[in-house]
């Protein structure tokens, strides 16, 4: 589904992604994590174009971004993002988020774009909200209206820039849920973060990353275990996190 070869990037003078190489296969849920700066999200963000890239390869779904012929555009519209930040437009309702790229992008009808949405939002345990404005839901049911709408457009795959990095503690697992839900059903997911408990539970692979290198690639029963083969760098990593 997704090949990464050779890619590095610079700002300016600063390298922020260092010969980096991975693939992911159609359904199977990839989890990138590693100190803050490594290179994690830049790296996320060449699959669907959003960060561009001096070196390399990235090929999604049999597209290589480098074509000149590639309609990024469309290629988003089947690569589904989920951010930070959750980035939904604040005036408009629920509904109205979940349908305005549907209908401008895809062509759908108002009536098509609604129906889509009300499934997703089902999905997503939100459906009597439909009619509020962001700014009347918690941080979590935001996260969570960011992940219906991005499902509303049929994406062939699912990237994660640590969805809930902005979310107070007791809001983190109703976001989880989500994404573990996606995965059990079969979604092809790249997910950044550092919940390390949803990525031993989900995860088939696991990649981590420091200073722009990825250093390892191993599947995450491999990359949990106790005595597991890892880089030095990854074993301090987890050492520290899970220490407490």
């Amino acid at each position: 589904m997704i090949d990464i070869q050779g890619v590095s990037k610079w700002y300016g003078a600063f390298q922020v992604l260092n010969d980096c190489a991975l693939s992911v296969r159609r359904g199977e849920v990839l989890v990138i994590c590693g100190p803050s700066g490594s290179g994690k999200s830049t790296l996320l963000k060449t699959v669907n174009g959003l960060e561009a890239f001096q070196q390399g390869a990235v090929t999604v779904d049999g597209v290589r971004l480098d074509d000149p012929r590639v309609d990024l555009t469309r290629l988003r519209s089947r690569v589904g993002m989920v951010f930070q930040h959750f980035e939904l437009f604040p005036h408009l309702t629920v509904m109205q988020n979940l349908t305005l790229a549907q209908v401008k992008v895809l062509g759908r009808s108002q009536a098509e774009a609604q129906a889509r949405g009300l499934i997703y939002l089902e999905r997503v345990g939100l459906i009597d909200h439909r009619d509020k404005r962001p700014a009347q839901l918690s941080g979590g049911q935001q996260q969570r209206v960011a992940i219906a709408r991005a499902l509303c457009m049929d994406p062939v795959v699912m990237l994660f820039d640590e969805p809930t990095s902005s979310l107070d503690p007791e809001m983190v697992a109703e976001v989880l849920d989500v994404m573990a839900g996606l995965a059990a059903d079969g979604m092809t997911m790249i997910c950044v973060t550092h919940e390390m408990g949803f990525a031993r539970r989900v995860a088939d692979r696991v990649v981590f990353m420091d200073e722009g290198r990825i250093l390892d690639d191993a599947p995450a029963k491999v990359f949990f275990a106790e005595g597991g083969v890892r880089s030095p760098r990854a074993d301090a990593f987890l050492n520290r996190l899970l220490r407490y």
